[in-house]
């Protein structure tokens, strides 16, 4: 999740995009986490794309799995150990989604963050 975080970050450092970085960077590891522990198959990896304009950062995370990125409630049991990383995602995010493909599926988030000029 390391290279993931830092090539974010690195991207947008070089897009003169210092607003948000923390959230971003805690987002992409938290999508990245969950490809891996459930949307990558053994043997397979996962695609971290950013994509930016002049008011939004796009992260995308797209993996082989089948299954659906499922948002827990709000209220997560405190003796449960995982489960938090979408609600945090999302609660950072000033938006989120999920698109299909065959096989795998993109999740996403938008950030509102412009370039310092």
């Amino acid at each position: 999740m390391g290279a993931a975080r830092a090539f974010a970050v690195e991207t947008l450092v070089e897009w003169g995009i210092t607003a948000r970085q923390d959230d971003i960077r805690l987002c992409v590891s938290e999508l990245a986490t969950n490809a891996v522990l459930h949307g990558v198959a053994s043997g397979r990896e996962f695609c971290l794309r950013v994509v930016a304009d002049d008011e939004l950062v796009r992260i995308e995370v797209r993996d082989s799995g089948c299954g659906q990125l499922e948002l827990p409630c709000a209220v997560v049991d405190a003796d449960e150990e995982g489960g938090r990383g979408p609600l945090l995602a999302t609660a950072l995010s000033d938006g989120f989604g999920v698109t299909a493909h065959a096989p795998g599926k993109t999740v996403w988030l938008v950030f509102k963050a412009v370039a310092a000029v």
